[in-house]
């Protein structure tokens, strides 16, 4: 019983606790301006361009932290007040995204990976919890097999989310620096914000191992009693 109580305790608070990490340390940082003065649009364009990626728009998003890179139109959002704004945490996100975009030019291997995985990700995600619900209340082992399968679809498209958004973190870090957009000490800040929003990519991938995990247990135990 205290096992459970530990184990859910885990899988709520880790990414709650991730999430006002991230929510805290961009507040911080979005009201530090950068000595560069270049807003995270400028930041954008600026990275872009030296890349060679003249074709990749940059535009404005509604929502709080909503900054995406999308592929398919080759797009890098930014959330208002990074897009518009001259902060280090405007300046890291805006290169972060990026750094997606650069990925994508050179056809990162994990990139190119977890975009293969998306559309099955999405499908066994959806249809996992169906099965694993039907098998552990019908004590179905042969069904909750088929929901544990699916789910492990889930968390290996999560694994590979990891080193994506790691080495996306880090070319941000290369590409601000050597293009002189912080300096000093908002090296250390630009890193503390990324490290953050790193830290909800990592909370959500441990919280659908442990879950999946937990049903490979329940699976064994009612294998055993089949």
């Amino acid at each position: 019983m205290v096992s459970y109580i530990i184990y859910f305790a885990i899988i709520l608070l880790l990414p709650i606790y991730a999430q006002m990490k991230v929510k805290r340390t961009y507040k911080k940082y979005s009201k530090v301006r950068s000595t560069s003065g270049m807003t995270g649009a400028q930041v954008a364009r600026t990275i872009l361009d030296a890349n060679g990626l003249y074709e990749v728009k940059v535009v404005e998003s509604s929502g709080f932290l909503s900054d995406h890179y999308n592929p398919m139109t080759k797009i890098v959002a930014l959330s208002s007040h990074n897009y518009h704004e001259a902060s280090v945490a405007g300046s890291a996100i805006a290169a972060h995204e990026v750094g997606h975009a650069i990925q994508h030019k050179e056809a990162y291997s994990f990139l190119t990976l977890r975009h293969k995985l998306v559309p099955i990700a999405n499908i066994s995600s959806n249809a996992s919890w169906i099965f694993v619900m039907i098998g552990i209340f019908a004590s179905m082992s042969g069904m909750l097999l088929l929901g544990i399968l699916l789910l492990a679809a889930g968390v290996v498209f999560q694994i590979v989310t990891l080193p994506v958004e790691f080495n996306a973190s880090n070319r941000a870090m290369d590409q601000m620096v050597s293009y002189g957009i912080i300096r000093n000490e908002e090296e250390r800040h630009a890193k503390k914000v990324l490290n953050a929003a790193a830290l909800t990519y990592v909370a959500a991938t441990a919280v659908a191992v442990l879950e999946l995990l937990r049903l490979v247990l329940i699976y064994t135990g009612m294998s055993r009693d089949d």
